[in-house]
């Protein structure tokens, strides 16, 4: 059986590491932090998570909920991390992102059959069984490889994070605890706005200055992850019919839905951390302190981190990936995670898992595994894959 290489320990990566080393492959996990950091981890540890700490909704019926336990029953560690490490988001599955890390990196490095390796990869293996799970922010010598590998020089497009502030500086004699329609526990806190107090946010948000892009990068904004100041200047009422939607919230103070809202999610066991939902934005730092600081509740918030931009890189899937997503050209290689097209943390994952278990499968000259297209992980596969659009997005 061949050595398996993953390149990139991120949720994709370390799910595609696990799933081959449990089949019985001999895996090496290249992993450039801390030697090289990027622009947006904080940490060395494997599978940090850097934007939202939501894996989505875990309520039965839904889509998001039907990948996470097809994950479940094929044996996910970052489901398992999940598990162990979940705080209470109403019908979301939200985890502790620093326990979850933890728990993570702890058993990756201790499996027997897995090596952690910490330096950066700057070529795609020749001759090597290898899976690309890189995530958006592959290096740019290796990102310089998958453009000579791959022929396509359109990899990137702009994500940004949300702000995160500490609980205990948010007033809740205005602010309060509940989810949309009583649905999952009262697991998020709500800042309610009046019209007027909305207008007037509104507009220091939509004149608030943002960081300027360098004058050779193209901004690419990815549509499910819009900074909040692009997403307000499409209309005066765009984010109270998105992420500042007051539908099934009742504002205790007047017995009546808000004229809209902020919701915060809960980032961490302890509780004392909370992210602004759908917040995520490119505004200078000063600049987000003045502004959200004009959200009811929040006049006195203390911030811990917040939101920024960064880069993400994939590739153009249809026309590199077969189903099992291994490269057309180069079929010892794999892409799994963002950088194969695909977006989400749970989406992410799954991309992972079906590369490592292929990855495996080749390794021992076995045929190699397509997800049944009914299943939600095949169905992921298959848009990657095939997707019939003359401009391919996750």
């Amino acid at each position: 059986m061949r050595e398996v290489s993953i390149i990139g320990g991120g949720l994709a990566g370390v799910e595609a590491a696990w799933q081959a080393a449990r089949a019985g492959a001999r895996v090496r996990l290249y992993e450039m932090r801390p030697v090289q950091q990027t622009p947006a981890h904080r940490t060395d540890k494997l599978a940090e998570i850097v934007c939202s700490n939501s894996l989505k909704s875990d309520e039965v019926g839904t889509a998001p909920y039907l990948l996470k336990e097809e994950l479940r029953r094929a044996g996910s560690l970052v489901l398992e991390a999940a598990a162990a490490t979940r705080v209470p988001a109403g019908a979301a599955l939200a985890v502790d992102r620093q326990k979850f890390a933890d728990y993570v990196t702890e058993k990756i490095s201790t499996h027997p059959r897995i090596t952690l390796v910490r330096e950066e990869v700057t070529r795609v293996p020749d001759e090597e069984i290898a899976v690309i799970a890189t995530g958006p922010l592959s290096s740019e010598a290796l990102t310089a490889d998958i453009m000579r590998l791959t022929g396509d020089d359109q990899l990137y497009f702009y994500d940004a994070i949300a702000p995160i502030v500490a609980a205990d500086s948010i007033d809740m004699t205005i602010a309060f605890m509940a989810a949309r329609y009583d649905k999952g526990g009262d697991d998020y806190i709500n800042c309610p706005f009046d019209r007027e107090e909305y207008a007037r946010f509104y507009e220091e948000l939509i004149q608030a200055k943002s960081v300027p892009l360098h004058r050779f990068e193209e901004t690419r904004w990815f549509e499910a992850c819009l900074p909040i100041e692009e997403l307000a200047r499409r209309g005066v009422d765009t984010l109270r019919y998105g992420p500042m939607k007051p539908k099934g919230l009742v504002d205790p103070r007047t017995g009546r839905e808000p004229y809209a809202a902020v919701q915060l999610r809960q980032e961490n066991l302890m509780a004392d951390a909370y992210s602004l939902v759908g917040f995520q934005n490119h505004l200078r730092f000063g600049e987000q302190a003045r502004v959200l600081r004009l959200v009811p509740g929040m006049e006195r918030a203390e911030f811990l981190q917040y939101g920024q931009i960064h880069r993400n890189t994939y590739i153009c899937a249809p026309r590199i990936l077969l189903p099992t997503l291994q490269m057309r050209k180069q079929p010892l290689v794999f892409f799994a995670g963002q950088i194969s097209g695909v977006e989400g943390y749970v989406e992410s994952v799954a991309t992972g898992w079906l590369a490592g278990v292929n990855a495996a499968r080749l390794s021992r000259g076995a045929e190699l595994l397509e997800a049944p297209p009914k299943s939600a992980t095949g169905a992921l596969a298959r848009y990657v894959s095939s997707a019939q659009t003359q401009n391919y997005q996750p």
